[in-house]
């Protein structure tokens, strides 16, 4: 697909100056777009690209002031990184609007009620009872268990799992690989040692415009279900237990486990890797670094947190200060002995 200058400032409410008609049919990072793609400034290291990209056409700031000529043609935005977003959104939604129908081989169970404009990847498997929504997007491979609801424009990547009675909201994105609804980690131990296993009952519902990595294991709850609010943003290769809530808006990088029952407020913001305990509780705001494990509540909205276990972040970077300085004041405190003694025998002296 080719688009003008113009056709793209229209989409992301720019200014084009320069050739209003140039085309562009792909993208390309700045410094090394070439004729034909389309290119954006956000981050100032990168400036000196400007006037030396061959791309047709750059996405800059309204700000971005020019100190040399530039060959491309600009569009001028708000704020550049923002506008290309957008644009990449809207691209993508071009893209998988021609996805229409159903290939073979697939099993659609006939209960199941599909919308307007499904597409039904091949080897897909669609339970009893189940309901998608219309411009729903079902990849190849991808397993739907039965009464599952669906809501409008999701996609669901190739090899997605989602098991019976979960709930999917609208505009959701869920990435290659992820289970939706294995049963938590629930085993009763019994007076010989072994574990009994505890039916897992409930459910997982994902709510509106959430976007969940690869790889990423959701498990449903024991009674009632496991939340993921609407807006949060899950990365690759993510464990989310049974019954935990994640709030609006919140977004989580790779390779983070959330234990059982664990409640994380909105706009909280968890590094990779970090670890959190079961049955507490994370207050809205949050900041939790990477790599830290968090062993208690964070009650107090706003919080940055760091370490393991995790400490209050400017308090952390005090004791990192004092560890780094631990020869030093080792020396310091053998001196100080030292002279101690020395004035200690002198007064036994007198």
């Amino acid at each position: 697909m080719e688009f003008t200058a113009a056709q793209i400032a229209s989409i992301i409410q720019g200014k084009v100056e320069g050739d209003p008609s140039a085309g562009v049919e792909s993208f390309g990072k700045i410094e090394e777009a070439g004729p034909g793609q389309l290119s954006f400034l956000a981050n100032p290291k990168y400036e000196d690209f400007l006037y030396q990209t061959k791309a047709s056409v750059i996405i800059i700031n309204e700000s971005q002031e020019l100190k040399e000529p530039v060959q491309a043609t600009l569009i001028r935005v708000p704020n550049a990184y923002s506008a290309f977003a957008t644009l990449l959104q809207t691209y993508e939604k071009l893209k998988t609007s021609q996805l229409v129908g159903r290939q073979e081989p697939c099993f659609v169970a006939p209960s199941a009620m599909l919308g307007e404009q499904v597409f039904i990847g091949a080897f897909s498997y669609i339970g009893n009872n189940v309901q998608l929504g219309r411009q729903v997007k079902v990849h190849p491979q991808v397993y739907i268990g039965d009464d599952v609801q669906i809501g409008d424009n999701t996609i669901l990547h190739a090899g997605v799992k989602i098991y019976t009675g979960c709930r999917i909201g609208s505009n959701v994105i869920i990435h290659a690989g992820t289970v939706i609804g294995g049963d938590g980690f629930g085993f009763a131990p019994q007076p010989d040692g072994s574990y009994q296993k505890v039916p897992q009952l409930g459910n997982v519902v994902v709510e509106d415009d959430v976007e969940i990595g690869a790889n990423c294991t959701i498990d449903r709850a024991t009674i009632g279900s496991t939340l993921i609010r609407q807006g949060a943003k899950l990365d690759n290769l993510i464990q989310v237990a049974h019954n935990v809530e994640i709030g609006s808006n919140t977004v989580i990088a790779a390779q983070t486990g959330v234990s059982g029952s664990t409640k994380i407020g909105k706009n909280v913001m968890i590094g990779g890797q970090v670890g959190i305990v079961g049955h507490i509780s994370i207050a809205d705001g949050s900041r939790i670094n990477a790599q830290s494990g968090v062993s208690k509540s964070i009650k107090t909205p706003g919080s940055t947190v760091t370490g393991t276990p995790a400490y209050e972040y400017t308090s952390t970077l005090r004791s990192q200060a004092l560890f780094r300085s631990l020869p030093d004041i080792e020396k310091r405190i053998a001196e100080l002995e030292a002279i101690m003694k020395q004035l200690m025998t002198e007064k036994a002296g007198i």
